[in-house]
């Protein structure tokens, strides 16, 4: 919000939002602020289009429910709401699905997959391990619709339980863990079980336009501890270009890749502004203010990016705003 707000032509914007948590940090960035009521499916989109239209937004960023908002993007056109989202729902669907978009992609030279396998079961799961193992890969696993981090596990079959009582809490887990865990239930979630990626990950920050015609691309390696470097490097924009050609993704979006053995294969695409993005804003390309412009079908000059850079970032202080 304030990379849009501060943006170098001097355009005013006014920054409306809305959270479940009155108190969340985002409310602090915006002009006016809303306490947004825990709905699903349908009753939040009514709740959404209901805000926009008392508010009368312009532009509509939606960070929760992005299926849902797509499925009926029409009501926001009636009201004059331009929606930052994909409104292709098979493409949106694939990607929130993380095994149905790696089936999208087999078989083709846009990006390399992992090697992977989907389990719903107990059984199913220790196949895909034996196979994996058999393959000469170490192993993860993950759900097939998670954010981020969250249930994403390395198999680690080396632990020493008292060591790890003193050390960090981390992600790692034995398989006998993992099995005897899966095999209290019948069915669980679906599970993808992966081979493990163990080199340097990098976020590919991408924007396009509202036909998916790639303007820019900006490969961020995440480093040691905090540091993280924008790259200038013709494998990376390679990949962006090919996904770009192929899914038409609009607006902005994320590509997340992890080396393993020097091949950068495909741990996911996000179709959103990714929450690194201010590092990568520091290349002098101010993608949240282009993906307005974009939508708003305001013209500006194609950006050319500054790479090369390596950055961190510092925890301040904010000072609350009294709600």
């Amino acid at each position: 919000m304030n990379m849009i707000r501060d943006n170098p032509d001097g355009e005013n914007f006014v920054c409306y939002g809305s959270h479940p948590d009155p108190g969340h940090l985002s409310l602090q960035a915006c002009d006016y602020a809303e306490k947004e009521p825990v709905l699903q499916g349908t009753e939040y989109v009514d709740y959404a289009v209901d805000f926009c239209k008392r508010n009368r937004i312009d532009v509509f960023i939606p960070r929760l429910m992005m299926l849902e908002i797509a499925k009926e993007a029409s009501r926001f056109d009636e009201i004059g709401t331009k929606v930052m989202v994909c409104r292709d729902i098979p493409l949106l669907e694939r990607m929130i699905e993380k095994d149905l978009f790696y089936e999208s992609l087999q078989g083709t030279d846009v990006v390399p997959i992992p090697e992977y396998y989907v389990a719903e079961t107990a059984s199913q799961f220790k196949d895909a391990y034996e196979a994996l193992i058999e393959g000469g890969h170490k192993v993860c696993f993950k759900p097939t619709n998670s954010e981020g981090g969250m249930g994403f596990r390395v198999i680690d079959n080396d632990r020493n339980a008292l060591k790890d009582l003193y050390g960090w809490v981390g992600s790692s887990i034995s398989f006998e863990q993992a099995y005897g865990a899966l095999s209290s239930v019948e069915r669980f979630p679906k599970l993808m079980v992966m081979e493990l990626l163990e080199e340097d990950e990098i976020s590919i920050d991408c924007l396009a336009d509202g036909n998916g015609e790639l303007i820019v691309a900006i490969p961020r390696r995440k480093s040691t501890g905090r540091i993280y470097e924008l790259e200038d490097d013709p494998e990376l924009a390679a990949i962006a270009a090919r996904v770009a050609a192929r899914c038409r993704i609009p607006y902005a979006y994320n590509i997340q890749v992890k080396l393993n053995k020097g091949v950068p294969k495909l741990l996911e695409i996000n179709p959103r502004m990714s929450g690194g993005l201010y590092i990568t804003c520091l290349s002098g390309v101010n993608m949240p203010y282009l993906a307005v412009k974009t939508i708003l079908g305001q013209p500006f000059d194609k950006p050319v990016p500054l790479l090369g850079i390596k950055a961190s970032y510092l925890e301040l202080p904010v000072l609350m705003k009294e709600s």
